[in-house]
């Protein structure tokens, strides 16, 4: 990772050549063993080193402004190096070697932490956690975690609302798994893979209240809730069909009437008159002229 690698790769992928002025650096997938001449790049916001043969975190004093760290798939051992890192809001250390959560609190703007697929074991290896209250977002799935205690942790984080412990034992030992978490975790809304609705965390508050017969009762008023809402959203929509239907009833009605007007007799326009006027006149003349002749000649018959 020298000075003119990363200046040449900087070229390569539509960056500045000048360190300063980039504020995301891919360096994935390159092989690296070291984190090293970062220095001159003070603007970076976002860093990927993911999928390299990482071995620790180090020489990240010049990055100040840092928001995402993403360092999964190395052989990192231990989280550390990461006190000027003041605004990091996302760091990722999925698939390394970490055995314990440790210097995390001087990170006041954490958010989100990725450490999936990692060697946590006991309760001792997590309770660091206690100490990063803005951590919203946690994924520690696929550890060997067996300690039920371990929620205790979780329940001093007052900001966690997405909690990931999928594939670790720790979920076999605690007793309704979901409702015991949903209940002792105020602000949880996403649980492994499945989120926490308002329903699921009324049904689980009256569980722990009142055991089943009170979820069932919670449950069915949930749902008679739910069918009123329905009804009156049908009923509120009643009058406007209502008016649409009237309307289009008038509408109907005055067309039929316009359709019937013209089929009267005396609703032929102008030119079909006229026309009639003319052939009836032409008719009549036809008539007249043979019987006056008539008349003419009876005429002459008596005069002789």
């Amino acid at each position: 990772m020298t000075k003119e690698f990363l200046k040449d790769h900087c070229e390569k992928n539509k960056l500045y050549r000048t360190p300063y002025l980039n504020d995301t650096l891919y360096l994935h997938f390159k092989g690296f063993d070291q984190i090293e001449n970062l220095e001159e790049y003070t603007g970076l916001k976002c860093l990927w080193l993911q999928s390299n043969g990482l071995r620790h975190i180090e020489n990240l004093q010049a990055q100040t402004e840092l928001r995402s760290l993403f360092l999964q798939q190395n052989l990192i051992s231990k989280l550390e190096n990461l006190e000027n890192l003041s605004k990091l809001y996302t760091l990722n250390v999925d698939n390394n070697f970490i055995q314990t959560i440790e210097n995390l609190s001087c990170l006041p703007e954490l958010n989100t932490l990725r450490i999936a697929h990692n060697k946590l074991e006991m309760k001792a290896d997590v309770e660091h956690l206690i100490n990063c209250p803005s951590i919203s977002d946690l994924d520690m799935s696929h550890n060997s975690l067996k300690d039920p205690d371990i929620l205790s942790v979780f329940m001093c984080m007052p900001q966690l609302r997405v909690l990931n412990l999928m594939g670790n034992d720790m979920v076999k030992y605690i007793p309704n798994y979901r409702k015991t978490m949903t209940v002792h975790i105020k602000q949880l809304k996403f649980l492994d893979n499945l989120p926490v609705l308002p329903i699921d965390r009324a049904c689980a508050e009256a569980w722990a209240a009142g055991g089943l017969d009170a979820e069932r009762k919670e449950k069915e008023s949930w749902q008679m809730r739910k069918w009123k809402r329905m009804q009156d959203a049908i009923d509120a929509l009643k009058p406007i069909h209502a008016k649409h239907e009237e309307r289009r009833r008038l509408k109907e009605l005055e067309e039929r009437g316009l359709t019937e007007a013209s089929n009267t007799p005396g609703s032929q326009n102008p030119s079909e008159c006229s026309e009639i006027q003319d052939m009836s006149s032409s008719q009549v003349g036809g008539c007249i002229q043979p019987s006056v002749q008539d008349s003419l000649d009876s005429n002459e018959d008596l005069q002789k």
